[in-house]
């Protein structure tokens, strides 16, 4: 590879540091306001990455290589590593006393919005702490956006636009202009934001709570400010508040953008979107029944908490309303397979996603029908579009390369000594980006601060494949990505 190409990496990664430099002095003022010394903390780590950075982004200006898929590759990756890393070091030099594999957890966690926490007594932690942990889940939903919007399309692993159809449908690009696009983009993203922290306080909760709470709902990615995550306010409202704002969170950004500022109901046509919503009502209803005749609770609240925990799951946003594990077996089952879906491709969700999963279905059916009429042509089709043989292949390989990931994941866990029921959640729920797993350790009532640190950084390496959709970072790892 070009040294020019590496150093453009740089750059643009440095410039991305350079905004999370910024970004620390939020906690930083919340802290110096309620008088909690962690203050000092975010001002020197802003100061010191923002000094770095400066000094990386200085060194490597005017180094303008060409944009490529090696490049993009290469961008994406270390954008992930240098928000992980630079968002790791407040969490390592606060008071909490957290340890470089619990910071790196931590950090990775946010920024991938994945939700798995190693910290207790979430309840009387810092609020600078606590403040940094949601801005940066909020951040990474935006980079996770964008990444699904306009990067993986363009180096053919995914994403929402890859598929090349007519005008008249919501594939196309919202707006010719990159600048109107990120413009609206932010818009929505901010303007949903806001409302859902203003309808949160509103219905109970204080302005903090209200404002946290409302970026990783719309990050989907599930960081609470109490232990008991959604549990802890007690209130239907907020609970179906939530539950809106998580559906929201898990539709692609580009119909949204087509829907609002252009008026087009016609994006709600996607068939990722019919899967979607198909799926949440389906698994939601199967878990209120199963609730309402095992445990004998009533119809009204068991479907407030089965579509909560439903919606919460499939967006992976990983925010829990009770302990999910007691529901009876029938119920974890569903949630736990929920646990592989992911919502729709450009939206702040992990998981396989509702394109792929349509794509998938399509092409069973496809070579069924031509089990029956061995002559017949038979295309694969998303909605009423034939999808080529190359994004066909590539919806192949990622689903056979995240069930081999997660297989190799949850031996590489249980390597290391954890029961093969947390193992396997463990896998599954670091690679789809949910946040809880299964069984009393890193359930929805329990966190992953009792893991040894090397499960802890099986579990980042894990998170951050998933965010970067598996291939991405496998591409990497060939010597041929590295030959000049």
């Amino acid at each position: 590879m070009h040294g020019h190409t590496i150093r453009s990496a740089v750059f643009i990664a440095s410039i991305a540091g350079l905004y999370i430099s910024v970004a620390m002095l939020a906690p930083a003022i919340v802290d110096f306001y309620f008088g909690n010394p962690d203050w000092q903390v975010f001002a020197v780590s802003s100061f010191v990455v923002g000094a770095i950075c400066l000094a990386a982004a200085a060194a490597n200006r005017g180094i303008n290589a060409p944009f490529s898929r090696r490049l993009g590759f290469l961008v994406v990756n270390l954008l992930w590593i240098t928000l992980s890393v630079t968002g790791a070091i407040p969490f390592y030099l606060a008071s909490l006393g957290l340890d470089m594999a619990d910071a790196l957890f931590e950090s990775v966690s946010a920024v991938t919005t994945t939700g798995a926490t190693v910290i207790s007594g979430l309840d009387t932690a810092p609020p600078g702490l606590l403040l940094w942990r949601s801005l940066l889940q909020w951040i990474g939903g935006i980079g996770i956006v964008a990444l699904g919007l306009l990067v993986l399309p363009y180096l053919k692993v995914g994403g929402f636009t890859v598929f090349k159809m007519e005008s008249s449908d919501t594939s196309e690009k919202p707006f010719e202009r990159f600048a109107l696009f990120v413009r609206a983009f932010f818009a929505i993203y901010i303007g949903l934001t806001a409302v859902c922290a203003i309808l949160y306080m509103v219905l109970g909760m204080n302005a903090f709570d209200a404002v946290n709470h409302a970026m990783t709902t719309m990050a989907t990615g599930g960081f609470s400010t109490h232990d008991a995550s959604f549990g802890a306010f007690q209130s239907p409202a907020l609970v179906w508040t939530a539950t809106v704002f998580m559906t929201i969170a898990g539709l692609p950004f580009s119909v949204l953008i087509l829907f609002v500022v252009r008026g087009r109901w016609d994006a709600l046509r996607d068939p990722q979107i019919f899967a979607y919503a198909g799926i949440l009502l389906i698994l939601t209803i199967l878990i209120a029944l199963s609730l309402r005749l095992s445990n004998g609770e009533g119809f009204g609240m068991a479907l407030t908490h089965a579509a909560f925990n439903v919606v919460s799951v499939v967006t992976t946003t990983g925010y829990a309303s009770a302990d999910y594990t007691l529901w009876g077996p029938l119920s974890v089952a569903i949630l736990f397979m929920a646990t592989f879906l992911g919502g729709c491709s450009g939206s702040t969700s992990g998981g396989i996603k509702a394109y792929r999963l349509v794509i998938i279905s399509s092409s069973i059916r496809s070579g069924l029908m031509r089990l029956i009429y061995p002559n017949s042509v038979r295309p694969v089709r998303y909605g009423s579009v034939a999808v080529d043989p190359d994004m066909q292949r590539t919806v192949v390989l990622f689903v056979c390369a995240y069930i081999g990931i997660w297989a190799l994941g949850s031996v590489a866990l249980a390597a290391t000594g954890l029961d093969i029921e947390t193992a396997i959640s463990g896998s599954i729920t670091a690679l789809a980006n949910v946040g809880p797993g299964i069984g009393p350790i890193i359930g929805p009532a329990g966190n992953f601060s009792s893991l040894g640190d090397p499960a802890k950084f099986i579990l980042v390496f894990l998170m951050l494949l998933g965010r970067l959709e598996i291939l991405v970072v496998l591409v990497l790892l060939l010597p041929a990505f590295w030959r000049a």
